[in-house]
């Protein structure tokens, strides 16, 4: 039996005049892996960052693993506190940081024993062992998103939040990286939204695929 996670109900985004989302509702259920299709300036960048509290929307709700996070467009749960985590499309790594340094930067609360076995672990996990003293110059584009991916892991959040993370990526290596990072995905059991304007990569990558379309969310 899955558990209901993640419920965005009547999300609403405006900016100025323009409504750009009205009456989007999601419903994911945990172990989801969910695409977001739409057009560029559709709003489903706006839509993911909403969820993550990064920024505010003119009407919305957000409820995750049972706790309110967001009501009425504004947010109640700050964005380092709503066990969210991002993989952004620029990587957004450290230079200066070794992978290692990069991977245990949000849990440096942890002892260093603890650091080094989790991020051991993740690198297992992504298909990179070894590297923990290389720097992001040194890795190919797939393997700093995949580094990434492992950054955001370390924290064990509860619902991952991936925005276009494969367009910068060429075409040969994107195809490989989407079945990759699902199946990383699929085997850490996190609940993921992937926001993309692929039709290909969505079907590639999600189990549940929704597309914005006249400012709603429609279901595949």
């Amino acid at each position: 039996m899955y558990l209901q996670l993640l419920t965005v109900s009547d999300l609403k985004i405006s900016f100025e005049d323009n409504h750009v989302l009205d009456g989007f509702n999601l419903n994911l259920e945990s172990g989801d892996i969910f695409a977001l299709l739409g057009d560029s300036g559709s709003g489903k960048s706006s839509a993911l960052r909403f969820i993550a509290g990064l920024e505010r929307a003119h009407l919305g709700s957000v409820a995750l693993d049972g706790n309110n996070l967001s009501d009425g467009g504004a947010h109640s749960v700050k964005p380092e506190l709503r066990e969210i985590g991002m993989v952004f499309q620029d990587y957004a790594l450290f230079p200066h940081m070794t992978v290692f340094e990069n991977i245990s930067f949000g849990i440096n609360q942890l002892s260093k024993k603890e650091r080094i076995e989790k991020v051991k672990n993740l690198l297992d996990l992504i298909s990179l062992s070894g590297i923990e003293k290389k720097y992001p110059h040194q890795l190919s584009g797939g393997e700093q998103q995949r580094v990434s991916l492992a950054r955001s892991l370390a924290t064990s959040p509860k619902l991952l939040l991936l925005d276009e993370p494969f367009s910068s990526l060429d075409k040969s290596n994107r195809d490989q990286l989407v079945k990759q990072v699902r199946e990383i995905l699929k085997n850490a059991g996190v609940t993921s939204i992937l926001v993309t304007h692929d039709e290909t990569e969505a079907e590639v990558f999600a189990d549940k695929i929704g597309i914005i379309n006249k400012k709603k969310l429609l279901i595949k």
